[in-house]
């Protein structure tokens, strides 16, 4: 009996002892572990810019130094890629990509604008002002304010004029002094009727040809010359198949700093007065100063380099001038005389 009780203890003692080592299971909860919250950064936004001429001109320095002053102002919510020499395509390219808004914003001659509207043919016509300063005032003012009112139906917005230079003419041939000195001379033209006018009134023969290709067409006899300004010649290193260069400067040429409408207007108002700003302080202002300077400078560089530069006498400039009143008539028949009217305003 004794044994027995013996035994029942014991086997108590187990039972008990192992309760007692027993963890009870923490009852469920339904409560979600609390998460840091973190913010999502604002995804910066990507300008891209593009124009055709090389890294030398006057035109790629004003893009490096709003490239700079867009970047620095925006604390880095914008970036500004640039694509210059032509890289993704001539003039008439990159306009459409911008209107597209693959491409933001792109620095093309104004006679591409010809494409969307006539009238823009209106600051090529060979003399129409009496000098750059002249021109720049009118752009700035009445004239460029409704020029500018024909891009908007085709989504453009212009951030303002910049300078090309005087535009004057090289070739193979001969020293161009007066318009009989053009006569049968195959002379690349930008692809704009203007251009295409004005070569056949003063007795060339004009052929368009896009910019990227004027260096193999000159090298290769496809044209016998070209007209633009020194800085850009030089940059161009056209001095390398073209003997002659005379400083005719018959048309004073302008660069438009489009960008896409829908784009900007999409931008912050502080994003929208950064790229005004900076377009205004070096894609404009800072730009026209530049090209003028550059152009002085080089031209006696063009001389270093081999070409035969001459300039034109006051006599031989009125002979042109006389050639191409008749140009001057049918464009005032086309355009209407008010444009006309508006410019001579910024001329006296």
């Amino acid at each position: 009996m004794k044994k027995l009780f013996a035994l029942l203890l014991i086997l108590v003692m187990i039972i008990g002892m192992t309760a007692g080592c027993s963890s009870p299971e923490p009852a469920p909860t339904t409560e979600t572990p609390a998460e840091t919250p973190t913010e999502t950064p604002a995804e910066k936004v990507v300008i891209k810019v593009a124009h055709i001429v090389s890294e030398e001109t006057a035109t790629h320095r004003a893009a490096v130094a709003f490239k700079d002053y867009v970047e620095k102002e925006s604390a880095g919510s914008m970036e500004v890629q640039l694509f210059p020499n032509g890289q993704l395509g001539g003039d008439l390219q990159i306009t459409e990509a911008v209107a597209l808004n693959t491409v933001q914003i792109a620095i093309p001659s104004t006679a591409v604008l010809t494409a969307y509207d006539p009238i823009f043919g209106l600051l090529d016509l060979p003399f129409i002002f009496k000098d750059v300063r002249a021109g720049f005032a009118a752009l700035d003012g009445d004239l460029g304010k409704k020029l500018d009112e024909k891009l908007a139906p085709v989504g453009l917005m212009n951030l303002g004029y910049s300078y090309n230079g005087a535009r004057s003419m090289s070739n193979n041939v001969r020293p161009i002094n007066e318009p009989k000195d053009l006569e049968g001379i195959k002379m690349r033209v930008m692809e704009s009727p203007v251009f295409i006018d004005m070569f056949k009134f003063l007795g060339a023969n004009p052929t368009p040809m896009s910019f990227g290709e004027v260096f193999t067409g000159l090298q290769q006899g496809t044209v016998d010359g070209q007209e633009n300004a020194p800085a850009l010649v030089y940059a161009s290193k056209f001095y390398e198949v073209q003997e002659f260069y005379s400083l005719t400067s018959h048309v004073q040429s302008y660069l438009v700093n489009i960008i896409n409408a829908d784009f900007f207007n999409d931008l912050s108002e502080e994003q929208q007065k950064i790229v005004k700003d900076g377009a205004r302080k070096f894609l404009v202002e800072a730009e026209r100063e530049d090209e003028i300077n550059d152009n002085i400078a080089t031209v006696d560089k063009l001389i270093e380099a081999g070409m035969k530069v001459n300039e034109i006498s006051a006599e031989n400039i009125q002979k042109f001038m006389d050639a191409l009143v008749p140009m001057h008539e049918q464009y005032k028949e086309e355009f209407g005389q008010e444009w006309f009217d508006l410019i001579e305003q910024y001329n006296k």
